[in-house]
């Protein structure tokens, strides 16, 4: 984990938890482009999650830097404060994850990434309709082994279907740009701040309900917030179109998982795509291929033929991982200079 660079106990020291070879790469070029002489700062790397457990290996720090599934409650920003830290740097747009009341009363700056490229997520969750539909993943696993029969690979044109976006910030606006000019989709939207670049793409708003009831495909691109947990619960479910698809590339907690099963097992809800998961932190950005999954709800989901799930891999691209790298540096940069980071997350 530790630097061996010669001036490492001059410069300020960044902790990077939930590190992968990735992450280290492009953090270290947005670091020396804005850094060419290595005066400022260095950045150690750990693979573990910011928990508890683990605050302690940040003794020192200037910062910390974190992803989705690090832990950082009450309890870990005062651990965090009480070493010394004064900056905690996500790596993602969202900040659900932070107590945003204990980081003010502590003197905690959160900053934040707050885009990346939203033609990323977009572009995935293109690709897990378009698997889904024309099964890809199962027709692949197939050819493999030799088998080219078609039997239980039929799809449906996405040309001409209803799909309803709940959620139309920038991620639902490049999604809306491919399935509605792009594959000819109608658009039906549900947000409570329209967005006037969807509406000239000929997105309708709708009330959820009535997006629910009349899309063939419905797809989740809203923040996590106490009023969007489990937004699409058990009752939700039963609004929808029968035989509909659902696609979740927002955050899992969106989904109510063990209602998504039901829907499934009833077959009133025609097939599932997921790149985020409520308990994704215990299992996503690890290898557990050699391990029994001890997710239960997770290892039902896996069982149904009608269901694809990617390890939250919407934001994974180079274009993102370097949008990404070079705003958390450009946030710990006007924090040193400036006393505050240009992304600051308010206080609640």
């Amino acid at each position: 984990m530790n630097s061996s660079h010669p001036r490492a106990e001059q410069l300020a020291r960044v902790l990077v938890y939930s590190a992968r070879p990735y992450d280290r790469e492009f953090l270290e070029r947005a670091r020396l482009a804005a850094d060419p002489q290595e005066k400022r700062w260095r950045f150690d790397y750990l693979e573990a999650r910011l928990e508890l457990a683990t605050v302690s290996a940040a003794a020192g720090a200037l910062a910390v830097c974190v992803f989705v599934n690090d832990r950082l409650d009450a309890p870990v920003l005062e651990a965090l404060a009480a070493q010394g830290q004064r900056l905690v740097l996500l790596r993602c747009a969202g900040y659900n994850q932070v107590d945003l009341d204990a980081a003010a009363r502590l003197g905690l700056a959160v900053a934040r990434v707050p885009e990346y490229s939203p033609h990323a997520v977009a572009e995935h969750a293109a690709a897990l309709l378009l698997s889904l539909n024309r099964k890809i993943h199962r027709a692949h696993a197939r050819v493999r082994e030799g088998n080219f029969a078609l039997d239980g690979l039929l799809g449906f044109d996405l040309h001409g279907r209803t799909v309803g976006l709940v959620g139309t910030g920038k991620i639902a606006r490049c999604f809306a740009r491919i399935m509605g000019p792009g594959f000819g989709c109608t658009l039906l939207g549900s947000d409570p701040q329209p967005s006037p670049e969807c509406e000239a793409l000929g997105l309708r708003y709708v009330a959820l309900e009535e997006l629910l009831a009349r899309s063939d495909i419905v797809s989740l691109h809203c923040p996590l917030t106490p009023q969007t947990r489990h937004l699409i619960d058990a009752a939700a479910l039963a609004r929808m179109k029968p035989g509909a698809v659902l696609l979740n590339t927002s955050r899992g907690a969106v989904l109510d998982a063990r209602a998504a099963i039901a829907a499934l097992k009833s077959g009133r809800l025609g097939g599932l795509a997921l790149d985020v998961y409520e308990e994704e932190g215990d299992c996503f950005f690890r290898d557990l291929s050699g391990e029994a999954l001890q997710d239960d709800v997770l290892a039902r989901l896996l069982t149904f033929p009608n269901v694809l799930i990617t390890g939250h891999q919407g934001f994974f691209t180079a274009e993102a991982l370097s949008a990404i790298a070079a705003t958390t540096v450009e946030n710990l940069s006007s924090f040193e200079l400036q006393g505050q980071p240009r992304h600051a997350v308010p206080a609640a």
